[in-house]
């Protein structure tokens, strides 16, 4: 059974007449990699300010271990933060950036000597005691801020963007660098982030906020393969969606035909959306196809061909690794696992 470590119940937050948090519910498992993912100004890095005790709740409990810490300052939670700017003294070494925590506790010096040695050689820089801060690469200086809040062994290291300044290469290394870590310490790590490859990347669980509500939690692969709504859908990957109505269980009309699907419990008739992968459609011969349309784009997007088909009034967004001739007439097959099926969305 796993245990809960952090649990937000009913959270809202206001900042003068706005509400930013509008009744959070969410709890993370103790050794999990949980991230807080959505669009700028969703609320989630004031969802992790409020656990690392930098914002208090306007209405609702935060719990630690089972105890409600809502009005436990920061210093005194076992909990960590890295913020996007690391803020590391530029007038200390590496050694001293990671022992300034340590130095404060009052330990003795011999016992600081071995935790930052131990924490350095964890995060690959061992030899790097003496260097100077500013000396360092941004991937460098990523891991000595995930050091210096490391050495102090919380059961929480909160982390908000802190790969955003990278280049995309290393931002890609130290994203699985980031995930084997989290792995070979054993403790729980809370991520924000406003990119989706990331999070689809490194998470056990994705919470989506937008507009300080959260849209859906669950693991990576349900997300994408079953976004709850317009919003999910369509913020995780790219998605075809299309007006459509359930005429019965497992079976959906949508571009005016009848297909089979994988799902059940809606009402006889439901209006609702469509959800289709521009990866599941496959482009096949025109007289082969559930759909027959017309190639209207064709882009190179290196691994893959990005087309749009129009078919029925609905332009789909293909994804193959063949290209198929600009303005050819084609049709579209895809299986009823393909075919996701949500309640009707505003959003």
């Amino acid at each position: 059974m796993k245990k809960k470590i952090i649990e937000l119940k009913n959270i809202t937050k206001n900042f003068n007449d706005e509400t930013v948090l509008d009744n959070i519910n969410l709890y993370v498992n103790e050794n999990e990699f949980v991230t807080l993912l959505g669009p700028s100004g969703c609320g989630k890095t004031t969802t992790l300010r409020i656990i690392g005790g930098f914002e208090t709740p306007t209405e609702g409990n935060l719990f630690f271990d089972g105890k409600i810490i809502n009005d436990i300052p920061p210093y005194k939670r076992q909990i960590n933060t890295v913020f996007q700017k690391y803020a590391l003294f530029p007038h200390l070494n590496v050694f001293e950036n990671i022992a300034f925590g340590l130095k404060i506790k009052k330990l003795k010096k011999s016992e600081i000597t071995y935790k930052v040695n131990k924490i350095l050689k964890l995060v690959g820089l061992e030899n790097f005691c003496n260097r100077d801060i500013n000396s360092l690469s941004g991937g460098q200086q990523q891991r000595i801020a995930i050091a210096r809040a490391l050495v102090n062994e919380p059961k929480v290291l909160l982390l908000d963007e802190p790969l955003g300044a990278l280049d995309l290469k290393l931002r890609k290394e130290m994203q699985i660098e980031l995930k084997n870590m989290q792995k070979r310490i054993g403790i729980t790590f809370v991520y924000v982030t406003h990119d989706q490859e990331e999070a689809l990347t490194m998470s056990d669980t994705v919470a989506i906020l937008n507009e300080g509500v959260i849209q859906q939690i669950g693991t990576p692969v349900d997300i994408y393969n079953e976004p709850k709504n317009a919003f999910v859908a369509n913020f995780i990957g790219e998605s075809n969606i299309i007006d459509g109505i359930m005429l019965d269980d497992y079976k959906v009309m949508f571009c005016n035909k009848v297909f089979t699907c994988v799902d059940k419990g809606f009402s006889k008739d439901e209006n609702i959306d469509v959800v289709i992968r521009p990866e599941d459609l496959v482009i096949t011969d025109e007289n082969k196809g559930l759909l027959k349309g017309v190639i209207k784009s064709v882009i190179f997007k290196g691994v893959h061909y990005e087309m749009l088909v129009n078919a029925e009034d609905f332009e789909f967004m293909v994804h193959s690794t063949l290209k198929f001739p600009l303005g050819s007439n084609v049709g579209l097959t895809l299986t009823p696992e393909d075919i996701h099926i949500m309640k009707k969305s505003n959003n």
